[in-house]
């Protein structure tokens, strides 16, 4: 590590964030980005990485997507944030088109937030004013973000810290793949919605059973709830369709997406609401408030998103790259099988297994090592998020597979060893 890293570190616990920085050293991560282009990263000590983390899908479309920065820039020469309080072209433009690409015929209005958390609070209280109920279910493990009612929706290690705790009993967790639990839940027709990721990334994208999904929302529509697809990370493309929830034959009351959308260069997220829920945007248009929620500048980049994502060259790179990627995958399986043990994909939506509780941080440490970006699952570190760009090159992939393979091989080595020392 330079010197001048070194010292930026130091600042960086500083003035910044001195317990995020000084875990991402421990567990041997010294990244500090400074340039980037396309899938690749480089590290201010000017490493290249190619990034498989992507900001959880905000570079589904790569760093710095040329025909982004150039709509960015043009929007410029006119538009700002706009006020959120007035109509606005670029606002209302980018409704009209997630409307015309929402995952059924019932989508009518679109809200905005500046990110994905606020985002899944408007979804949250749009239901409670649609059922005129308070309960929310999610599933244990969950993730949806950090602001106020999404972080009671998801895992107790982000409430806890700041005395933010469910006291009420208004938010309900059951385990994933649990129909009779999602029943159980729901049978007292007191649930506002139910919240699910598709395939839930924090969780280290544990897929869902077949018809699990489409039962969930007939349980839905039985007990008088509705149901929140949060597609943040799962939608544009991810899957080969515009949206997971499509791919998996479910039709939402209510929607949210985020950080692809944004295209990585002006922060949007976006929740589609079907008629029957929008009420309240006639009631009381004021609402939800938010100053930077549907940024003008914001829209547009969003549009330009929206337009690249439906090229069909796209979806066929989807399936092309993510064929490719997994025959390597199991290839590399097949010589670690005691360590390397599973692989969770659809699409480029994969998450690798190991045979270890906290297997998926090794493997993390030595692919930084040897310049790929991917990282662990917060909440099941067996699991390694390998999340692959839409329009990743097969020079780029097989540059990956090739890189994994010594990773994995020198994250058994790590894991084994300590095993053995333990005994």
């Amino acid at each position: 590590m330079s010197q001048a890293k070194t010292e930026f570190l130091e600042r960086s616990k500083t003035f910044w964030n001195p317990g995020k920085t000084q875990d991402w050293i421990d567990m041997g991560v010294d990244l500090v980005i400074d340039r980037r282009e396309g899938y690749h990263l480089y590290d201010m000590d000017g490493r290249r990485l190619i990034d498989l983390h992507l900001n959880g899908g905000t570079y589904n479309l790569g760093h710095r997507h040329p025909e982004l920065v150039e709509v960015l820039k043009a929007g410029t020469e006119r538009f700002d944030m706009g006020n959120h309080h007035f109509p606005a072209l670029a606002r209302t433009a980018l409704a009209e088109a997630l409307q015309a690409v929402a995952p059924g015929p019932n989508f009518k209005y679109t809200a905005y937030g500046s990110g994905g958390g606020e985002a899944i609070d408007i979804a949250l209280k749009t239901a409670r004013h649609a059922a005129q109920k308070k309960k929310i279910v999610s599933i244990v493990k969950a993730y949806h973000g950090h602001t106020g009612l999404a972080v009671k929706t998801g895992d107790d290690r982000f409430s806890k810290l700041f005395l933010s705790e469910d006291a009420q009993g208004e938010f309900v967790q059951v385990p994933f793949n649990d129909l009779n639990a999602m029943e159980d839940a729901l049978r007292g027709r007191d649930v506002a919605a139910v919240i699910m990721e598709t395939i839930p990334a924090t969780y280290g994208f544990p897929m869902p059973e077949v018809g699990y999904l489409p039962a969930v929302k007939k349980l839905c529509e039985k007990y008088d709830a509705f149901y929140i697809a949060d597609e943040v990370q799962t939608g544009l493309m991810r899957t080969g369709e515009m949206w997971g929830c499509t791919k998996y034959g479910v039709e939402p009351d209510i929607m949210v997406t985020g950080k692809g959308i944004s295209g990585g260069m002006y922060p949007i997220a976006c929740v589609l609401i079907s008629e029957r829920c929008g009420g309240w945007l006639s009631e009381d248009g004021f609402g939800h408030i938010s100053t930077m929620g549907g940024a003008e500048l914001g829209c547009i980049v969003a549009m330009k998103t929206l337009e690249i994502i439906q090229r069909p060259e796209v979806r066929t790179m989807v399936q092309y790259i993510g064929d490719y990627l997994r025959a390597g995958l199991d290839d590399i399986m097949v010589q670690f099988p005691d360590f390397f043990i599973g692989i969770r994909q659809h699409g480029v939506i994969m998450g690798l297994e190991f045979n270890h509780e906290q297997g998926a941080k090794p493997v993390m440490k030595h692919l930084y090592e040897n310049g790929v970006w991917a990282i662990f699952s917060t909440l099941d570190p067996r699991v390694l998020q390998f999340k692959p760009g839409l329009l990743l090159s097969q020079a780029d992939a097989e540059d990956v597979l090739r890189r994994v393979a010594i990773a994995v091989e020198l994250a058994r080595d790590e894991v084994m060893g300590s095993r053995r020392r333990t005994y």
